[in-house]
């Protein structure tokens, strides 16, 4: 009797569907840590912002003027990009120019409720799509979520 030496064809089809299970895992693992990373390092450039935003603007007490481009051209940004969402973002005075507001467009459900789960410490309130939030964020399913972060300095 002859002896055969290998693996038979189920015996390789079983290998190759672990091999995608541990791949599609792998790969969704990847993509949470990203996402994470992304939300996080948007956040201190956000907190960054407000900073150079106060010691710009902060001791003349009044935000009026206050874009973008101005931060841009006056060095507290090192560029115009978005921290994370759409590239429509802006950074503007309040209409009585005591404050201003940081204000995101184009942001998923999970980065709006990242950024309304727990308010920033240096932002007075967050307004999600036009509505202050509270405990339960106002977020879209769609990729259409505006978040904008109300700064009112105190002194």
């Amino acid at each position: 009797m002859k002896q055969e030496f290998g693996a038979s064809m189920i015996e390789i089809i079983g290998v190759l569907a672990i091999a995608g299970v541990m791949s599609a895992a792998a790969i969704s693992m990847y993509n949470v840590i990203k996402n994470n990373q992304t939300r996080k390092i948007a956040s201190v450039e956000l907190e960054q912002i407000a900073k150079n935003t106060e010691l710009l603007m902060g001791m003349r007490d009044d935000y009026t003027g206050l874009s973008v481009d101005y931060l841009v051209s006056a060095g507290a940004l090192k560029n115009n990009y978005a921290p994370i969402g759409g590239d429509d973002w802006s950074v503007a005075a309040t209409s009585d120019g005591k404050g201003y507001a940081i204000n995101l467009t184009q942001l998923t459900k999970s980065e709006c409720e990242y950024f309304t789960s727990a308010q920033p410490k240096w932002a007075t309130s967050v307004v999600v799509n036009g509505v202050t939030s509270t405990t339960s964020p106002n977020c879209f399913s769609t990729s259409t979520n505006q978040i904008s972060f109300m700064v009112e300095p105190t002194k």
